[in-house]
């Protein structure tokens, strides 16, 4: 066949070097065209040549490197509960080892010489080390196979050492009794990390919960079953996946339409909102084509199946989103790519501490030299720097949250500092989404309440779309509806009906001059500047004439304008991107202050104008609130989803505005900042504190001053690393935004 693209599930990754990991042991596989590992998501999305290499002999490779994939066809719903599971066992996990811990710091601090106290400690520290802290120790080996290092490495090490050291010291006292040297242990130290790491583990992995739940989304927007005309003339409901090219389908008032088609008999407006964005449903009509996910509203449409399964646009979606997200190279987490150089480093200075001490140390150079070489691991344990940016990250959510911005993951807030272009969509981002009666207009002389009333009623019994907004209208100025007689809709054009003793048309200007409807000039010439605004003009006239004219249109937001400067003013290009008119989006663009935009842009037009900017070395934030928005979302740097919005385009979005506000983006925008700006601080005070501790762990003082440190000091300085990098992370929160 060729070349294949595929997004496969991968399980077992614990942090973004196993992404890594898996990404070098795929791309060095002979067949493996491409290949790139998204920890966030837990997919991998390979291109390779299905005549050197199939998914069985991808998945061995991928086990040979310690992890696995999943290949069956309902992988999403597999992996989403393997997802479940870890996560509830995490959870669990970190309750458990800061129960455990509790105890052993109270015994480690205030009850030292209590009966059995270092084996009741030993008895503690056991579960939290072996069973909750055992995927460190894990992923420490696996990072070994691989020749690399990173967080868990550090965490296995100091734990690991701490705890044997003490195991000796609690069986063999003795050893250090004959030398004069109190037999410390440090079984609370071991524990306290793993419980701090874990969790920190737990906040990063329930920012992920929800993996997947976008394309599950847009999966269920496909029926499971539909009506199928027999080869008899009769209805049989069948399976989606039954449903063949050329087969004739039924779509009843509110259902969806199954796959894409043609219709054949009836006529009906659909919406179409969920793929175009656009509020406004659509007339189909003998020979119109349907789409897969969209909304049949009032009549009864046939349709011929053209494309099924895979080959709908609906499909098309669906499979670009999982490649726009899977398609993302994996974040290295900063702190892990500091790990690859920084625990090589302290691994030779605590054997370089402890080889000194053996050289120099003399008869208690061994004793000397294997406390040096704990107290080195202990308070170069990662804590501080593994804190650093999750601290700062959940206060930043946390802030994010109270100003109304959901923020999902660490990634969109620490990218979203970088984002100098700024992609909005029209339709329910800038504008309100639906739309809305702006003006009416009556004739010299025309009675406005009777008049009203019939307006009214006759839109009361339309099909047309628009009329949700006429009588929303009316019912806001506690019209009454009146007994209208003779009502008949014309399909595209508006209805008919009479009341009293005249003929009432209520429709578009097409219907006014197909019915040879005489204007008033004032009248025309209303209406001739609403159609520049770009606005709908409905016409209300009988068999002498108009009577009235209304202006229908999707009213921009409060605030649009003002979120558009001040997005300018921080030095980021606004875009506008809409599927409406040229004349429309021009009107718009102008009301919000926006220079550049384009219209008639397709799903995939978006996603391709986003590729685009991103060429051009643009860091790129796309805010959209529709289905047809999630291509573009998932492709972009910094995805923003309006709270108003559909579910897909909100579980798509790295970050959601609750109030669909848009002055929330440069506000969303602002928190990245100030949050790097903490992860910076607190990254530099982390290593600040390594820089200054390690040597003194080491023992460079000792010949100076005979100063040596004691491991239950540098677990305390550890300790406070960890307070300062906490603290000031709690600045975000208390801070203004």
């Amino acid at each position: 066949m060729g070349t294949i693209k595929k997004s496969i599930a991968v399980t077992g990754m614990s942090c973004a070097s196993c992404a890594i990991s898996v990404e070098k042991a795929l791309k060095a596989q002979q067949g493996i065209v491409e290949a790139g590992v998204n920890f966030a998501n837990t997919t991998a999305l390979v291109s390779y040549d299905d005549t050197k290499i199939n998914l069985s002999q991808i998945k061995k490779v991928v086990q040979n490197a310690g992890y696995d994939i999943i290949i069956e066809e309902e992988n999403s719903d597999t992996l989403d509960e393997i997802n479940r599971k870890h996560y509830s066992r995490l959870k669990l996990h970190t309750l458990l080892a800061l129960v455990f811990s509790a105890p052993l710091v109270f015994i480690g601090m205030f009850a030292m010489h209590m009966p059995y106290a270092n084996y009741i400690m030993w008895a503690l520290a056991t579960p939290v080390l072996v069973l909750f802290g055992g995927r460190f120790f894990v992923g420490a080996w696996k990072q070994a196979r691989n020749k690399s290092a990173n967080m868990d490495t550090l965490v296995a090490l100091s734990t690991g050492i701490a705890y044997l050291f003490s195991v000796f010291n609690t069986l063999a006292p003795q050893y250090w009794t004959r030398q004069g040297i109190h037999p410390d242990v440090y079984f609370e130290a071991s524990a306290v990390v793993v419980a701090f790491i874990l969790l920190g583990k737990m906040l990063e992995d329930g920012a992920k919960a929800n993996t997947g739940t976008a394309i599950k989304k847009l999966m269920g927007l496909q029926p499971n079953t539909v009506a199928r005309i027999g080869a008899e003339g009769l209805e049989e409901i069948v399976s989606i996946k039954e449903v063949k090219p050329g087969d004739t389908l039924v779509a009843k008032p509110g259902e969806k339409i199954a796959v894409d088609g043609a219709v054949v008999a009836g006529s009906s407006y659909v919406d179409e909102s969920m793929l175009t964005g656009e509020p406004i449903a659509v007339i189909k009509t003998t020979g119109a084509n349907v789409f897969a996910g969209t909304i049949n509203q009032k009549g009864s449409l046939n349709y011929q199946a053209i494309k099924t399964g895979d080959n709908t646009l609906l499909a098309g979606i669906i499979k670009q989103v999982q490649e726009a997200q899977g398609s993302k190279a994996p974040v290295q987490q900063l702190v892990d790519k500091i790990a690859g150089v920084f625990v090589p480093v302290v691994m030779s200075l605590a054997a370089l501490g402890m080889i000194a001490w053996l050289i120099w140390g003399g008869e208690a150079g061994l004793s000397r030299g294997l406390m040096a070489l704990v107290t080195t691991l202990v308070i170069a344990c990662p804590c501080a720097l593994g804190l650093a940016t999750p601290t700062a990250i959940i206060a930043g959510m946390g802030k994010g949250a109270e100003n109304g911005i959901l923020i999902k993951d660490a990634e969109s807030l620490e990218t979203a500092h970088k984002v100098n272009a700024v992609i909005l969509d029209k339709t329910g981002t800038i504008t309100e989404g639906k739309p809305e009666v702006t003006d009416l207009v009556w004739a010299d002389g025309a009675d406005s309440a009777t008049l009203s009333a019939v307006f009214y009623s006759m839109e009361l019994r339309s099909e047309h779309p628009l009329a949700t907004a006429v009588t929303g209208f009316f019912r806001n100025l506690k019209i009454e509806p009146v007994n209208i007689q003779s009502f008949e809709s014309i399909t595209g054009s508006g209805v008919t009906a009479i009341f009293g003793r005249n003929i009432y048309f209520a429709g578009s200007g097409k219907l006014m001059a197909d019915m040879g409807v005489k204007i008033p000039a004032d009248l025309e010439r209303k209406a001739t500047k609403w159609k520049e605004q770009a606005y709908t003009v409905i016409w209300l006239a009988n068999q002498f004439g108009a009577l009235a004219a209304m202006a229908i249109a999707d009213i921009v937001k409060p605030g649009a304008a003002t979120a558009v400067r001040v997005l300018q003013d921080m030095g980021i290009e606004v875009h506008m991107l809409t599927g409406d008119s040229l004349q429309t989006a021009y009107v718009v663009a102008a009301e919000a202050g926006i220079t550049q935009f384009k219209a008639e842009v397709s799903p995939a037009g978006k996603s391709a104008f986003v590729k685009e900017l991103q060429a051009q070395g643009k860091v790129v934030a796309m805010v959209g609130d529709g289905i047809n928005d999630s291509l573009a979302l998932a492709q972009a740097d910094v995805s923003i989803a309006m709270g108003k919005g559909t579910d897909i385009a909100m579980n798509v979005a790295k970050m959601t505005l609750i109030s669909s506000d848009l002055n929330k983006i440069p506000k969303a925008i602002h928190l990245s900042r100030k949050t790097v700006s903490i992860i910076r601080q607190n990254l530099f005070w982390a290593f600040f504190y390594n820089v200054i501790s390690i040597p003194v762990a080491a023992g460079v003082l000792y010949p100076i001053n005979g100063f040596t440190l004691n491991p239950m000091l540098a677990g305390a300085a550890m300790a406070l690393s960890s307070v300062t990098v906490v603290s000031n992370s709690l600045r975000l929160k208390w801070g203004k935004l």
